[in-house]
């Protein structure tokens, strides 16, 4: 990390602790957020609006807890419940997983993300995004609205799927050795409600000084 990318990772990090949104699998402030509650977010989050997760996230925590009880429950229960946020490949994979951490690391998560990628349902970004907001440990967190601000700040004009290394890499680079996981929440928090695919609010952005896209 350059002195210039270190520069912009605190500026998003200062934007953050300002404007950074509530949700309720979010830890507050200074606090972290347990791996069950990010990974039942994430996976819940999965094509998937946040207004439309924070109440089944309400629910399931409400009635599983912890990991333990959600290996507990019956597939058909979880599916019950799971009803209405589609994709039921996801709810089977939540039970799969659960029961997976269980039986294979005493219902602990584990922090490595080689670990976390054999645990059903959990592929490079929820891995990612597992050890970095729950751990705390480095690790470089890409979802679509982080593809987003990193072509627009840096300018990368090539079509996806091919471009896709390319904006990891870019991601890597700015992405801090400490607060991984507040800077990840701030970048999608930046594409959700500033850097938006239509009419971004560019006036608005902590980066708005180095983004060299700011009319793309």
């Amino acid at each position: 990390m350059t002195a210039s990318d270190a520069t912009h990772a605190l500026l998003i990090l200062d934007w953050y602790d300002c404007h950074r949104r509530e949700m309720p699998w979010r830890a507050p402030p200074g606090g972290r957020s347990t791996p069950y509650a990010v990974w039942l977010s994430e996976v819940m989050l999965q094509q998937t609006t946040v207004a439309t997760v924070i109440p089944y996230f309400n629910k399931f925590i409400y009635r599983w807890p912890t990991v333990e009880a959600l290996a507990m429950a019956s597939l058909e229960e979880i599916l019950y419940f799971w009803q209405g946020l589609g994709y039921y490949a996801r709810a089977r994979n939540l039970h799969r997983c659960a029961i997976d951490v269980v039986e294979r690391f005493a219902g602990c998560f584990p922090e490595s993300e080689e670990e976390l990628r054999s645990l059903p349902g959990i592929g490079l970004y929820t891995a990612a995004a597992i050890r970095a907001i729950a751990f705390d440990k480095h690790a470089v967190v890409v979802d679509g609205n982080v593809e987003r601000v990193m072509a627009r700040f840096f300018k990368i004009l090539e079509p996806f799927p091919d471009v896709k290394p390319k904006l990891y890499m870019r991601a890597s680079r700015l992405t801090p050795l400490r607060r991984s996981g507040d800077y990840a929440q701030a970048v999608m928090d930046l594409g959700a409600t500033i850097c938006t695919p239509r009419k971004p609010k560019c006036t608005l952005c902590p980066w708005k000084e180095n983004c060299r896209g700011q009319s793309i």
